[in-house]
C-alpha cells in the first residue's frame, strides 16, 4: 500500500517543473516568431510581383489582339470587359478570374505610357503609400 501512495505522488509534474517549460517555450517563440514574420512579408512581395507579371503577359496578348496597350483611363479592367474603342478585336477576358488587389488589399495602378516604357504597373506596398522602403516599397513592373 505504500508503494502505491508514492506512485501517486511521483505521477505528476511540479508547478516549478512546468514553469520552466513554459519559460522555454516562450524563449523559443520569441526567437523564432521574429524570424517567421519577416518572412511572410518577404513573400507578399513576391506574390506582387507574380501578380504584375501576369498582368503582363495579358496585356501582351491584348496588345496582340487589339494592335495596342489600354489606355491609362481602360486601365487593368480592359482585360476583363472589352473596352468601347477595341471593336471587334478584343478576344477577351485575358484573365481567368478578376483583377485581384495586391497582397496588402489595395488596388494595382496602371498607367500607359509609363515612366520607363509602354505602360508602368505599380503596387504601393504594404503602407499603401507613394515611396517607403523594405515591405513598404512599390513595386512596379518596370
Amino acid at each position: 500500500m505504500v508503494a502505491a501512495q508514492k506512485m501517486r505522488k511521483r505521477a505528476g509534474f511540479t508547478l516549478l517543473e512546468l514553469l520552466v517549460v513554459i519559460v522555454i517555450i516562450g524563449l523559443l517563440a520569441a526567437y523564432v516568431g521574429p524570424k517567421y514574420f519577416s518572412q511572410l512579408g518577404k513573400s507578399e512581395v513576391t506574390v506582387a510581383k507574380a501578380q504584375i507579371e501576369a498582368f503582363e503577359k495579358s496585356l501582351d496578348t491584348f496588345r496582340l489582339d487589339v494592335g495596342r496597350y489600354p489606355t491609362t483611363e481602360e486601365g487593368l479592367a480592359a482585360l476583363q470587359t472589352a473596352p468601347a474603342t477595341a471593336g471587334a478585336k478584343w478576344n477577351g477576358p485575358y484573365l481567368k478570374k478578376g483583377i485581384p488587389p495586391d497582397p496588402w488589399g489595395n488596388p494595382y495602378q496602371y498607367k500607359a505610357p509609363g515612366s520607363r516604357g509602354e505602360y508602368e504597373i505599380t503596387s504601393l506596398g504594404k503602407d499603401g503609400q507613394p515611396g517607403g522602403a523594405a515591405e513598404n516599397a512599390d513595386i512596379t513592373s518596370q
